[in-house]
């Protein structure tokens, strides 16, 4: 009679069991299916282990890009997790801890990990299971539980990020398309003087600019510019840049106070916290004079009457400070054929696999030597050097060229 007694309560107890397991994986489920937040499902685990289970101690770590970290703990000190981590990402399946096992693991029965797709995602590490009599059951269930949750979770976090992902490429789309917008697509000619581009932006977006304006039949103004950054806020401060070019190089006589005012306007967007390389040159062919004023940029090369030289006067680099004091114009005489070579520290700072620079030096003889070409057969002739000296190395930063042929 006892003994009937006794199986019919262990039945009863099975079958309470079972009824609580199926309810939980009814209501984590529907959880999941409601879209409940990471959160909300790390409260349900714990709530679960620790009341419907009767779970004494627990702790479940969670991976997110390469970092360890506990999320949600019942009677577990979070300080040893830096100690703790090392020692559950050795096991590969579920393990039942042992006195001899380390003394970070007292008061731990067993540790559960969770993989996907062969990588860890979460490991569980459970302590103090009542009724020893049911453990095996128990822990199959706790298993369960923790793969379900921890799959979920990772899930979410792998659609978040691809979100993430979708909006940055379309982020960086949208950058590539107002840069194109912003470059321009044709460079002027006559008998004076010819204009030639080579535009590389790294992986299709960057942060280089060049730009010409054209005051009447004698004078024009050339500039190239790197603004520091990448992305969707760089290409919106280049169109602000852009517009404040075009619109103040018109309302100043000189260059010393249209950097000036330029620099106010930049700084009244960024307040310093970001900053552009800027040289800007004016040309009147008819006088034969070039005036000048580099902003912090890589020194452009003249060459004239076989020799070169380097514009690198003017003022530290644009909207960085309120004020740009002590700026210098600089005027220079053309007293012949000339070619002015403006570029990005893209081109010096090009490598070829013995991880050596194109640098000043060769850029400086290149310039002297092809000096007699036009504009854009000087720039023709630039790219094949820059691929020869490349070889298969990858070109690593924007490249951005402005090649002025005056007659």
């Amino acid at each position: 009679m006892n003994r009937d007694i006794a199986i019919l309560e262990k039945l009863e107890k099975d079958i309470s069991l079972k009824q609580l397991q199926i309810k939980s994986l009814l209501t984590i489920t529907q959880a999941i299916n409601d879209n409940v937040s990471a959160d909300g499902l790390y409260n349900m685990y714990n709530s679960f282990l620790s009341w419907e289970m009767g779970i004494k101690k627990m702790a479940l770590f969670v991976v997110d890009d390469e970092q360890w970290q506990c999320r949600t703990f019942v009677d577990y000190d979070t300080n040893y997790d830096d100690k703790l981590i090392p020692l559950l990402l050795v096991h590969k399946r579920l393990f039942t801890i042992k006195d001899e096992d380390k003394s970070l693991f007292r008061g731990f029965d067993i540790i559960i990990p969770v993989f996907h797709k062969s990588l860890p995602i979460a490991y569980a590490i459970i302590g103090g299971i009542k009724e020893k009599e049911d453990l095996y059951n128990k822990i199959q269930f706790i298993t369960t539980i923790t793969n379900i949750i921890a799959v979920a979770i990772e899930n979410k976090r792998l659609f978040k990020k691809q979100i993430e992902q979708e909006r940055y490429s379309r982020e960086m789309e949208l950058a590539s398309e107002v840069q194109q917008m912003l470059i321009p697509d044709y460079l002027p000619s006559d008998e004076t003087f010819a204009m030639s581009k080579i535009y590389m932006p790294h992986f299709n977006i960057g942060g280089d600019y060049l730009d010409f304006i054209r005051f009447d039949k004698d004078r024009f103004a050339f500039c190239i510019a790197d603004i520091s950054g990448k992305g969707v806020a760089a290409a919106l401060l280049m169109a602000n840049f852009q517009a404040m070019i075009q619109s103040l190089i018109f309302q100043y006589r000189d260059l010393e106070t249209f950097v000036f005012a330029l620099n106010q306007s930049v700084y009244r967007i960024t307040k310093s916290d970001k900053y552009i390389t800027f040289f800007v040159a004016e040309v009147d062919t008819k006088k034969k004079m070039i005036n000048y004023v580099n902003a912090g940029h890589y020194p452009p090369i003249l060459a004239m009457g076989g020799k070169t030289m380097r514009l690198d006067k003017g003022c530290t680099f644009i909207g960085a400070f309120e004020s740009l004091d002590n700026i210098k114009e600089v005027s220079i005489p053309l007293t012949s054929e000339a070619l002015i070579v403006s570029f990005t520290d893209g081109l010096p700072d090009l490598k070829n696999k013995n991880e050596e620079y194109f640098g000043d030096q060769q850029l400086e003889k290149f310039t002297l030597q092809y000096a007699h070409l036009s504009a854009d057969e000087f720039n023709e002739k630039l790219l094949i050097e820059m691929d020869n000296f490349r070889e298969e190395n990858i070109i690593e930063d924007d490249i951005a060229v402005l090649t002025c042929k005056i007659y």
